[in-house]
């Protein structure tokens, strides 16, 4: 089955900046400085309430790499002296330790991640030393879902015995393109086999679910080298695919402004490799998840969005939805339901407030009954490609959602009335601008002149 044909005029009407919506409020209308004292009690509050129930989610951000990825905009490290695991892994201990006396019970840990930067930059035993001082004093709930981050060029088998003894199925390697030339102007050398090496380990150590996150829209791409690269990973089967599209913000990534911008393809070609990709893995028999994710059918994935359990966080598309996300490490960012909190972006900042014995938080916010709503329907559209409005919302929905939901109906993209919306096929192409009608952030910016162009575009 072919995806549904996209019009180039659509193309250029909705490629325009938006957020991911990984959160709401999105992070540039969060606040510098906010209130450690309130955050700590909100974490409190929303611990107690789903430790017994559902168990907590943690992230640990692991921010070293021994080589610059050029596309890349994540919080990292670049470095090849490997003595600084010492002093990071002490500082996650002891931030650790700081949120477990807030707890003041034993965490029920359901969901854990290892994100990065490179997670497979530290050595196996090391890798162990911070898993054992995270679950020691845990109790690992037994519908648990560990996951890391992994790079086939230094994933080891070493590194995923450790993984698996601690109860880890699934992990996701960043594979990004397969053509040589673009891997050359990225900068991220790593020829198929030793990816389907890396894959290959995984399932051998155990591993149940392996990821490949590939990227589109990136330098020197043609259709010709999308076919290319999605026709070998097929041949590798991975349980799920994150089919990302580049995101070129420069102003924010100082490595992105190393490209050419006349090697990037237009939004009309890029729109045309997204589609190209996606046949190919529709026809593979990968189901589209939305928003740039695929999985096998028989993926918990898969499962998660025909049951309607799907959820989206700062990790993306998930099967746990736990009320409560703690982020520990430099950059990462904590979700407690009614607050979000991020720690200090450098780790001169983290250190120096680790060491003196404080939470590294630097930014957060704290969110109102508009915004708990407004999330809702976000959460509804990017999950479920579908919402239901409330009556009491109805005065915001008509100033500021409704007049943008009439043209996107018009072009095709989905189907409303006041009582909620359904997209179309050819509306999950779009599905950032469509939650986009439905952030009163953002569109309150927009009119105030305090617009989008701290986001990269729709497509």
């Amino acid at each position: 089955m072919k995806p549904e044909a996209v019009s180039p005029l659509l193309v250029r009407k909705y490629n325009q900046p938006v957020p991911r919506y990984t959160s709401y409020p999105t992070v540039p209308y969060w606040q510098e400085g906010i209130n450690v004292d309130a955050w700590k009690d909100v974490f409190r509050e929303t611990f107690h309430q789903e430790n017994h129930t559902q168990g907590i989610s943690l992230y640990i951000h692991l921010p070293f790499c021994e080589s610059l990825c050029t596309y890349c905009g994540c919080n990292k490290k670049i470095t090849t002296n490997h003595s600084v695991e010492e002093e990071y892994l002490l500082a996650i201990a002891k931030e650790w330790k700081l949120y477990r006396k807030l707890m003041q019970q034993t965490p029920v840990i359901r969901e854990l991640h290892l994100g990065g930067g490179t997670p497979t930059f530290f050595s196996p035993r090391n890798l162990q030393r911070l898993l054992d001082s995270i679950l020691r004093d845990s109790i690992v709930h037994p519908q648990h879902a560990f996951s890391i981050e992994g790079h086939p060029n230094n994933t080891t088998p070493a590194h995923l015995k450790v993984l698996f003894e601690a109860g880890f199925r699934r992990i996701s390697y960043g594979v990004q393109d397969l053509d040589p030339e673009v891997q050359r102007v990225i900068n991220r050398v790593q020829p198929f086999e030793r990816v389907q090496e890396a894959t290959e380990a995984a399932r051998d150590a155990g591993f149940t679910s392996v990821n490949f996150d590939l990227i589109y829209g990136l330098p020197l791409q043609t259709l010709e080298s999308i076919e290319n690269t999605i026709g070998a990973v097929i041949k590798l089967r991975p349980d799920r695919i994150a089919f990302y599209s580049y995101a070129h913000v420069p102003w924010t990534s100082r490595s992105q402004r190393l490209f050419d911008e006349s090697h990037l393809p237009s939004p009309e070609e890029k729109i045309l490799l997204y589609l190209k990709g996606k046949e190919l893995l529709i026809a593979a028999g990968y189901e589209d998840i939305g928003m740039d994710h695929f999985a096998l059918p028989g993926d918990e994935l898969a499962r998660a969005r025909a049951e309607g359990r799907l959820h989206r966080n700062f990790m993306g598309y998930t099967t746990q939805d736990t009320g409560l996300l703690l982020g520990l490490g430099v950059s990462s960012i904590s979700d407690a339901g009614g607050a979000y909190a991020q720690n200090a972006k450098t780790l001169h900042d983290y250190y120096a407030d680790i060491n003196k014995g404080v939470l590294s938080v630097k930014k957060g916010y704290f969110l109102n009954e508009e915004d708990r709503v407004f999330r809702k329907y976000i959460l509804d559209i990017a999950c479920r490609g579908a919402a239901r409005f409330r009556s009491d919302d109805a005065a915001l929905l008509r100033q500021y959602s409704f007049p943008l939901l009439q043209p996107l109906s018009e072009d095709g993209l989905l189907l409303w009335n006041e009582q909620g919306l359904q997209l179309t096929g050819p509306g999950y192409q779009f599905l950032r601008n469509v939650c986009a009608a439905f952030d009163l952030h953002l569109l309150r910016g927009a009119a105030s002149g305090n617009g989008t162009g701290r986001f990269s575009k729709a497509i």
